[in-house]
């Protein structure tokens, strides 16, 4: 198989000659699994690549998707699972028990934060320090005698630091202690942990994947079969377990992933740009842009950039802000991303902080910019800045 990305998203997962010549791999529901003898049945454990005991382990749908993302990654397997933080949440209570502890970047996904870290986690007895996402081969200083996993996120998904993915990788391999990346944000497609040094690469499909805005998925991606195999036994003990529809869907979109992408790069590359020149705004959040403090780290290891960033406005009251956001007319204002449409949402990074302070008092406000004319884009945030400044007046 070729390592090329493009062909790989095309071809991988594919196999029309198991499958009566049918071009995508159709869609298998199942529960029960029967067995010709005994042996055969007693002898299946649901490890091995497309095997299964029971539909809990999945079908040759799941198998295909998982597939697929196996290839991009240049991986050994992948699992998936309802949802990307399902995929979080599997990932860490393989790796983690009580008393151990877990380094978490500081400007980690809300509910990774707050729900997994501030709640499921603690009360497992499971400790979470956070730390500065700039820390680099500084990670070595907080790494304790009971630390077993250095979490990242690369660019974080509210508030877009990049972090120096080789240089945490290459101290914890030296240390003994697993890594474990979100890369949703930029997608199989954009960037391969694998191959920089991470264990353990997670993805919430539901976004570039998936691609429009339907559907559910997570994926784990491991680059060892013995990181596999403690994986895929503790989602099944789990009872995670993803839709064969859900994972239909993904792979059908991991079809038109590059194309997409390439357009969500362009369109958010000139609205961040035009949003640059703009009076309201403070700073754009964008490791793409030159002027970004991510922009070499982005650049030495990603291969393009996705639609999600984030905008500081000059400081105003909450109303101003609610006055530019309920007024647009092609930015449906909703919590995910990664589909076809634009979307915004006010953003709040302050609060969540603790190992870093945010340094921006103006309000902030997340985008993705979708697949629409960048002209229409830029028109409605043109005339929401224009509210804006008349209520913050």
């Amino acid at each position: 198989m070729t390592n090329k990305r493009d062909t790989i998203i095309c071809h991988a997962g594919r196999h029309p000659h198991e499958n009566h010549g049918v071009v995508n791999p159709p869609v298998y529901h199942a529960s029960t699994i029967t067995f010709p003898t005994m042996e055969d049945f007693e002898t299946r454990d649901g490890l091995p690549y497309q095997s299964a005991k029971y539909g809990r382990s999945g079908t040759p749908t799941t198998f295909a998707f998982e597939e697929a993302i196996t290839a991009l990654h240049q991986g050994f397997r992948t699992v998936a699972y309802p949802s990307g933080l399902a995929a979080i949440t599997g990932t860490l209570l393989t790796l983690l028990e009580n008393g151990d502890h877990l380094l978490m970047v500081d400007t980690a996904y809300a509910p990774t934060r707050k729900r997994l870290c501030g709640w499921l986690l603690a009360r497992t007895g499971i400790e979470t320090t956070f730390y500065d996402p700039a820390i680099g081969a500084g990670i070595r200083d907080l790494i304790q005698p009971n630390t077993k996993v250095v979490y990242l996120e690369s660019p974080g998904s509210l508030t877009f630091e990049m972090q120096d993915v080789p240089a945490i990788a290459g101290v914890c391999r030296a240390t003994g202690v697993s890594t474990v990346i979100d890369n949703t944000w930029s997608s199989p497609h954009l960037f391969q942990p694998l191959t920089h040094g991470v264990d353990f690469v997670i993805e919430a499909a539901t976004k570039y994947v998936i691609g429009h805005s339907d559907a559910m998925l997570g994926t784990s991606t491991v680059a060892t079969k013995k990181h596999y195999q403690a994986l895929k036994s503790a989602a099944n003990s789990i009872g995670f377990s993803a839709a064969p529809d859900d994972c239909y869907l993904a792979a059908r979109g991991l079809r038109t992933l590059s194309v997409r992408l390439e357009r969500h790069q362009k369109n958010a590359l000139r609205v961040a740009e035009w949003l640059l020149g703009q009076s309201q705004i403070e700073r754009v959040l964008y490791p793409a842009l030159p002027d970004d403090p991510g922009h070499e780290l982005w650049k030495r290891d990603h291969s393009g950039a996705s639609g999600l960033f984030g905008v500081v406005l000059k400081p105003a009251a909450k109303s101003a802000v609610a006055a530019m956001l309920d007024g647009l007319e092609l930015f449906g204002m909703g919590a995910s991303w990664g589909g076809f449409e634009s979307l915004v949402i006010p953003a709040y990074p302050a609060p969540l902080r603790t190992a870093t302070k945010w340094p921006y008092e103006g309000p902030t406000v997340r985008l993705h910019i979708g697949l629409e004319d960048p002209d229409d884009l830029i028109k409605d945030l043109k005339a929401g800045l224009d509210r804006f400044e008349s209520a913050r007046s």
